[in-house]
């Protein structure tokens, strides 16, 4: 990502995961999870990738766009315009919209691909992650996980489920040659002008130019919807400015932000 006075890239790894381990009963025996509504381990990021399950619930709040390399893209949210800022979590470190992507609630425990095979690991340095008896226990006194680690894992087996189909997606629109660069900018007040790159969004007269046999492909797997889905949402980084904003208004308040 460029920057003008402020601006940073997206950076798409592991993001707030500190030091994620091995699940294990010899571990963490006698360790319970204390998970509540707050999202504080998100403070400084300011993007994270979005499943393209998610896109109807996601397009209405966040602006949509797609990260990665020449080889591999992946749909991404938007939450701030500078690279340690996420306007989405309030002060009180609630989340400030009604849909919160699935990447951050699956907080804090993710999969590992160890051995071609998928383990479930946690962050043993989550603020929730305790010896207290505090939240959900991982291990029952029979040693056996327990319920909650039973829910756990169908969460993150549904998320790489749709993991997958998103890569599908990702590939079938980059094999149609559909994706440009980006660039936001944000000017706030008269001082400050705000560059977001490192992106890329769907060119909407690629899509008009497909022929009739790509389109019906891509309507038949609901990916046409997808793709205008993530075209409307683009709109959102108005609300983003609008968000910046409210978290710190400019020094000239009678100057709005604008966006380019």
């Amino acid at each position: 990502m460029d920057r003008q006075k402020g601006g940073h890239g997206m950076a798409l790894q592991l993001l707030f995961y500190k030091s994620a381990v091995p699940v294990s009963r010899a571990r963490h025996g006698d360790w319970a999870v204390e998970v509540d509504a707050t999202y504080g381990f998100s403070g400084e990021i300011n993007s994270v990738p979005l499943m393209a399950v998610e896109f109807p619930q996601a397009a209405s709040e966040y602006a949509i766009v797609f990260a990665g390399t020449e080889n591999e893209v992946l749909p991404a949210v938007i939450l701030g315009m500078r690279g340690n800022e996420n306007l989405f979590l309030n002060k009180d470190d609630h989340w400030g919209a009604k849909y919160v992507p699935a990447f951050v609630r699956r907080y804090p425990f993710v999969f590992s691909l160890q051995d071609d095979r998928f383990v479930l690991c946690v962050d043993e340095g989550f603020p929730g992650f305790n010896q207290e008896g505090r939240g959900q226990r991982l291990f029952g006194a029979d040693g056996n996980p327990t319920p909650y680690v039973d829910t756990v894992l169908k969460f993150l087996q549904e998320y790489q489920a749709q993991f997958l189909r998103t890569q599908r997606f990702c590939a079938r629109i980059k094999e149609l040659d559909l994706l440009e660069p980006m660039q936001a900018q944000i000017t706030v007040g008269t001082s400050e002008r705000l560059s977001l790159g490192g992106f890329m969004a769907v060119n909407r007269e690629k899509v008009k130019n497909l022929s009739g046999d790509k389109l019906a492909e891509l309507a038949r797997t609901d990916e046409l919807e997808l793709l205008f889905l993530h075209l409307q949402s683009m709109r959102n980084f108005e609300r983003l400015r609008d968000r910046m904003m409210e978290a710190e208004p400019p020094a000239d308040a009678r100057e709005p932000a604008a966006i380019h």
